[in-house]
């Protein structure tokens, strides 16, 4: 009785031990199956199709910043995205471009937080990356009117893919660095003044703003379409074919400063602002902040520090006139 006793319980032991076992190795399972996720990482590195923008997250860092648990809102380029990229900026391969620029143009299709399409609306907001001519947060372009469009440039095509930690929207194009001429020619507010800035053939001003070299960065007070529309009627004027070529020219270079990125946190009230025409207009900080130009006409400034890799925007109602 003893030792049929004693047996039964190392048989009981025994069945305990292996039923722990069973169970330890079940939750082991369980936890293989829990920790397995679906991060943006994950999500590039499954999809063949965006084996470039993956190859650009790891040759630049920003692969663990994207595998984390901070959330993220990324505009995804394809492998075609990526080869069109390349060649416009010939480059044979990503190994050419060099890695802090190729950081910054990835960074330029990430958002902080988590954006669904449905909360996007046509207006400016702030890229995660920064200039490399200034160090500023640069701004982005969206026009919802027929989609979503990014800077004029991209265009999204699969919205609201949710991964672990964030959405993604598929686009069609690489969003590159903007420079001034970038949002001038997205945002249809300056139809007019892209009009008059290549209205002539000699005409070097687009040329100048695409720069990112000397004489960069600009500050462009921008007037709008209302602005130039306001303009022709104050010269009686039917359309911008009818402004003389070196007033129009005159006119353009007294909203561009060059060798400084002005930002509105650098505007003092009463502020004399020197301008390639040679000549200045005073800044007046009240509400509205105002410009006051040679011939003493107000222009209110309706939005500013619209942040291009080259300089800034500012957004003014009036175009201005030098003496």
């Amino acid at each position: 009785m003893k030792t049929f006793s004693k047996l039964g319980k190392i048989t009981a032991a025994a069945l305990l031990f292996f039923s722990f076992a069973y169970c330890s190795d079940d939750d082991d399972a369980m936890r293989d199956v829990e920790v397995k996720s679906n991060t943006i990482v994950d999500f590039v590195a499954a999809n063949d199709n965006y084996s470039s923008l993956g190859a650009a997250l790891e040759v630049t860092g920003l692969n663990a910043t994207l595998d984390g648990t901070t959330n993220f809102t990324v505009f995804a380029p394809d492998n075609d995205a990526f080869a069109a990229f390349l060649s416009a900026n010939n480059f044979s391969s990503l190994n050419e471009v060099p890695t802090e620029l190729l950081r910054q143009v990835l960074l330029n299709h990430v958002q902080s937080g988590e954006i669904m399409s449905s909360a996007l609306s046509t207006g400016y907001i702030e890229s995660m990356a920064t200039s490399t001519v200034t160090g500023e947060k640069l701004s982005m372009y969206i026009n919802t009117e027929s989609g979503v469009s990014i800077n004029g440039v991209a265009n999204v095509v699969s919205a609201d893919i949710e991964v672990d930690n964030g959405i993604i929207h598929a686009v069609d194009e690489v969003i590159g660095l903007p420079d001034i001429t970038t949002f001038a020619t997205a945002d249809p507010t300056f139809e007019i003044l892209v009009a008059a800035l290549t209205r002539e053939d000699d005409f070097t001003f687009v040329q100048t703003l695409m720069s990112s070299s000397s004489p960069a960065p600009f500050t462009v007070f921008a007037p709008t379409n209302d602005a130039f529309v306001a303009l022709l009627g104050e010269l009686e004027m039917s359309s911008l074919a009818d402004i003389p070529t070196d007033v129009l020219s005159a006119t353009l270079t007294y909203h561009v400063v060059a060798g400084a990125n002005v930002t509105s946190g650098d505007l003092t009230d009463q502020m004399e602002v020197s301008t390639l025409a040679n000549q200045s207009f005073t800044v007046n900080l009240g509400d509205p902040v105002t410009i006051v130009d040679a011939n003493g006409r107000p222009s209110t400034v309706l939005a500013t520090d619209v942040q291009a890799n080259n300089g800034v925007i500012h957004v003014i109602n009036t175009v201005l006139l030098p003496e």
